[in-house]
């Protein structure tokens, strides 16, 4: 990780809090950008990944978990996003015959389950670790920039 970042730890307080986190880091995302989305089942990994999406399409959208499929695309103004979801992933390999070099070269790229990637992870990302905390609803995120734009674009967003 680069010296120059910080874990940002923000406390979300109901559902709305997560679609709040992902709208704001929306608006900052840019194509190329990585989120590594990590937590146990249930902590919000796809509801932030859903509002994150229909931040930057519409809020209507209709964004399914990937679960099955794997990968989902959506076409943004600001660029086509990719949602990943590789806790069915076998192999870290695997992840190739998904196109995630298409992804990585110039999309956003939302990523649940980053660890089945193993070495494969990118190095500049956006490490968000999601848990649960003081009931079902209650959320903490970690944010953890692995870039120094990361670092700045959550300062300018409020978050570091």
């Amino acid at each position: 990780m680069n010296k120059n970042t910080e874990t940002v730890t923000i406390e979300l307080a109901g559902l709305g809090a997560t679609r709040d986190l992902a709208q704001n880091l929306a608006r900052v995302a840019k194509p190329g950008d990585v989120i590594a989305l990590s937590g146990d089942l249930g902590a919000g990994k796809t509801e932030f990944a859903r509002a994150f999406i229909r931040a930057l399409t519409d809020p209507e959208e209709d964004v399914p978990s990937p679960t099955f499929t794997l990968v989902q695309t959506y076409e943004a103004d600001a660029a086509e996003i990719w949602h990943f979801d590789l806790y069915r992933l076998e192999h870290p390999e695997d992840v190739f015959e998904l196109g995630i070099e298409d992804a990585l070269a110039d999309a956003i790229s939302l990523i649940e389950w980053p660890d089945r990637m193993g070495t494969y992870i990118p190095r500049d990302r956006l490490e968000i670790v999601l848990t649960v905390t003081k009931g079902k609803n209650h959320r903490q995120a970690e944010l953890v920039p692995h870039d120094a734009h990361w670092s700045e674009r959550l300062r300018a967003c409020g978050h570091g």
